[in-house]
Order: C-alpha cells, then sequence, then structure tokens
C-alpha cells in the first residue's frame, strides 16, 4: 500500500510547501501553513463501478444525452426555510448552517430532526453538547423525541462508522468545528482538519443519498470560521442572522445549487422555539402612532418576494471636527457616497453633520433599491419634516444624480398596496403599466425626487 504524502498548504494565499516553516514563501505571511493529508498515488484508469466525491462514476457522455430527473424534496417543516432551501431539503446535499453563538442554530435542527424524525431516519451527532443537554432542550420545548437518534461524538471515523450502520436519510453534525480526523496531525479546529472532515463527510453524503447538515461557527467579523474551500464543497450555505437582544431571527441563503440565492426567512425566537413569522412586513411596519421625521417605508427585495421595512435617519449637528456616519443595516461606505451625491445634485450640505441611519427590526439591506429612501430619510430629519405615512420609497441612485430602476417594481407596488399604502415615489422605469390604485410619482433625477418630497 502507497504511503499517504502530506504537503503545507498557506491558508492565505494556497501555496504549497514540502516542509512546515514560519513564513509562506510566496505572500510573506507568518503562521499560515498548514499541512493538508494528500492522496496516495493510484491506478491511472478508474475502475468499472467506482465511487467519486459526487457519487458513482459515470461514462463519457455529451450534454444533451444526460437524462434530467426532478430533483426530489424532503420538506423540513418550517416554509420559511424550504424558502431559503428553494423548496426543501435534497437527497445527497451537503447543508452548513451558521451563525452566532445563541441565534437558534442547535434549536433549529433539533425541532426540524423531531418533525422528520416521524417518517424517516435521522441521526443527530453532537460534539459540543451531551446527550443530556440535548435531551433537556427538547423537553424544555415540548418535542417529540422518541424516534430521533443521538450520538455524541467527535471522531470523524466514528462517526462514519455510525453512519454507515444506521443509515440515516438525515444526518446532523454539530458542529464541524469540533470534528478531528486521526490520519491529519493537527488540533481540531483547524484548516486542514476542518477541510478534510467536511470532504469526508460530503464524500458519504452524495454517495449514499443522505442529507447532511453542518453547524459552522463563525468569527468575530462574522463570516464563517475555516477554510474558504469549505463553502466550496458544500451545495447550500445559509446563515442566520439577529442577535440575542432581538426576538426576531433572519435566515438568509448565501449559495445554493438547488435553488436562488438571498432567500430571507423571518423567525421569532419564542419559549417554545422557533416560531415562523408568515408576514415578515407586519413585524417591521410597526410604527408609532406619532409620525417623526426621518422615517420611510421602503420596499427591499429578498429572494423572491417583496419585503417592506421602515428606514430611520437622525441627523444631527456635530461637535467634533470629523462627523459621524453610523449606519446600521446598511453598507457604510455607500452612505458616504450618497452624501455626496445628495450634495452635489440635491444642493444640501451635511459636512458639518452628523448622520446616523438605522434599519428597523434588525434586518440587513444588501441591495441598491433603499438608496433613494435612504436619501428621503436623511434630508427628512435634516429639515425636521414627517414624511406622510401612507408614503412608500424605492430606488436606486446613481453618482451623477439620476435614479435608477430596480428589478420586480410592480410587484413591490402591489406589495405596498396590500398593506395600505396609498402613494409612492419610484423611478420612472418602474412606473405603473396599469391602474395600480395608488399616487404613483415616476421620478428621473434626484432633483425631481426632492421636489415630489
Amino acid at each position: 500500500m502507497a504511503k499517504a504524502k502530506t504537503a503545507y498548504v498557506c491558508s492565505d494565499c494556497g501555496s504549497d510547501h514540502r516542509k512546515w516553516q514560519g513564513q509562506c514563501q510566496d505572500c510573506g505571511a507568518w503562521n499560515t501553513l498548514t499541512e493538508v493529508r494528500l492522496a496516495a498515488a493510484g491506478a491511472a484508469s478508474a475502475p468499472a463501478g467506482r465511487q467519486g466525491y459526487a457519487g458513482a462514476v459515470g461514462e463519457l457522455q455529451s450534454l444533451s444525452s444526460v437524462q434530467i430527473e426532478d430533483l426530489p424534496r424532503i420538506a423540513s417543516g418550517f416554509e420559511e426555510l424550504d424558502r431559503v432551501l428553494g423548496g426543501g431539503f435534497v437527497p445527497g446535499s451537503a447543508v452548513l448552517l451558521g451563525g452566532h453563538p445563541g441565534a437558534g442554530k442547535s434549536t433549529m435542527l433539533l425541532q426540524v430532526l423531531c418533525r422528520l424524525a416521524t417518517r424517516s431516519r435521522c441521526l443527530y451527532v453532537t460534539g459540543e453538547e451531551s446527550l443530556q443537554q440535548v435531551a433537556l432542550r427538547a423537553r424544555r420545548l415540548g418535542l417529540s423525541a422518541e424516534e430521533l437518534q443521538l450520538y455524541s461524538e467527535t471522531s470523524l471515523e466514528a462517526v462514519l462508522a455510525q453512519a454507515n450502520q444506521h443509515r440515516p436519510s438525515v444526518l446532523v453534525v454539530d458542529s464541524i468545528q469540533v470534528l478531528h480526523s486521526e490520519q491529519v496531525s493537527s488540533a481540531p479546529g483547524s484548516v486542514s482538519q476542518v477541510r478534510e472532515c467536511a470532504a469526508a463527510l460530503t464524500r458519504f453524503a452524495k454517495q449514499t443519498n443522505t442529507v447532511l447538515i453542518m453547524v459552522g461557527h463563525v468569527t468575530k467579523d462574522g463570516a464563517l470560521a475555516g477554510p474558504k474551500v469549505l463553502e466550496h464543497i458544500i451545495d447550500c450555505s445559509i446563515m442566520f442572522e439577529g442577535g440575542s437582544d432581538s426576538r426576531y431571527r433572519t435566515l438568509r441563503g448565501h449559495k445554493n445549487r438547488f435553488g436562488a440565492v438571498n432567500e430571507l426567512g423571518v423567525f421569532a425566537m419564542t419559549e417554545q422555539g422557533l416560531k415562523e413569522v408568515k408576514n415578515p412586513s407586519a413585524i417591521f411596519l410597526n410604527r408609532g402612532d406619532v409620525q417623526a421625521a426621518g422615517s420611510v417605508v421602503m420596499v427591499v427585495w429578498e429572494g423572491t418576494r417583496p419585503l417592506l421595512v421602515e428606514i430611520q435617519a437622525l441627523v444631527d449637528e456635530s461637535n467634533y471636527g470629523n462627523p459621524r456616519r453610523v449606519a446600521v443595516g446598511l453598507e457604510q461606505n455607500r452612505l458616504a457616497m450618497l452624501l455626496a451625491v445628495l450634495h452635489r445634485h440635491g444642493g444640501l450640505q451635511l459636512g458639518d453633520q452628523d448622520v446616523f441611519v438605522n434599519v428597523v427590526g434588525g434586518v440587513k439591506v444588501l441591495e441598491t433599491g433603499a438608496d433613494l429612501a435612504l436619501l428621503f430619510a436623511i434630508v427628512s430629519s435634516f429639515r425636521d419634516r414627517a414624511l406622510p405615512e401612507d408614503l412608500v420609497v424605492f430606488g436606486e441612485v446613481g453618482l451623477s444624480g439620476e435614479i435608477r430602476p430596480v428589478p420586480s417594481g410592480q410587484e413591490r407596488l402591489q406589495e405596498a398596496k396590500k398593506h395600505g399604502f396609498s402613494r409612492a415615489i419610484v423611478p420612472k422605469a418602474n412606473a405603473p403599466r396599469g391602474d395600480i390604485a395608488m399616487d404613483v410619482v415616476a421620478v428621473s433625477t434626484l432633483a425631481e425626487a426632492i421636489e415630489a418630497m
């Protein structure tokens, strides 16, 4: 049997080294070389029936001759989770669930597996918590746990042996950072351990048609801990967003090979676990009785559905030489850019003002359709004049002051009409084509938008 070889790979640039050293010769980074086990040299030709990374190795064929079948889906029991997944779990897929500590990752997976265990085999591998802790959580949440199988282990070889014996339809590993392989000589949670363990589990899932769900830790910056190749290995990556100080949690898809990305699911954390929020716009539009200046409602597009959220701005005279620019739920650099556009094409000088912007409800807005609503909130706070309660705004603002259209403009207006809004200021290209029973003002420049405001 050929001896397995090892290499040392830089986690920053990916260059290979034959032996360990303190500094990478290519990028100059220190203490970034990690040991990687290489496969032993084998035969040049693949034998018949050999199992590859994505299943059985087939013969060479043209793209048109590949037989296409509908992907079966396994409903999780949560419509919001199925929406993010693209319709449910796909057998043979690898799903990575990340989030901050206390976001509700283990709670959601325990609720999902207790429901799935009534109709299929499920195995929950816990490496961070004991079996008693998991059982106490299930009792506290009032879950039916008679059919769910638990296994407390951190060894990759022991987990794969148990999975081969039990043959589950759904396998949950909580978490991938605590697993370790005996064939990799590094500490659990290191780059090489996470990569090798994730690759071995994903290979098992694809070869046995098992749904694999791995829980991943995040760094202090909110990114998934471990090597970047971990996100390339898996099929679906979803992230829990929302801190422990907020009741609501948002589940957002960042990668999905079986559905749309950037889908958003909203949950509420209660004493009985996570509950679905079927109408997220209603909770994000819980506005006060008195309409204050600096507040406006915008329509953002999350995945395949519109979402109404309130954006607030506070503009106040700065007491320091360097005014502050604070954005919560929005991109900080885009706020600075829009303030420059407002000065150049809107005629408002805010260079001596502190500007604070917040998206109500803890939602993170990633699209550019919130530009016009953001500027409206800033102008409203600066002029100390409240905007109408039945007004909704959306549109992208360009550097030359033009108002650019956004996708799915008609659906956004229909969603606003459904929630009782009667007035809207939108880009000219997103003007309604038919009668929508709303007073819609279509603008093409920032000057026209401020005048309509």
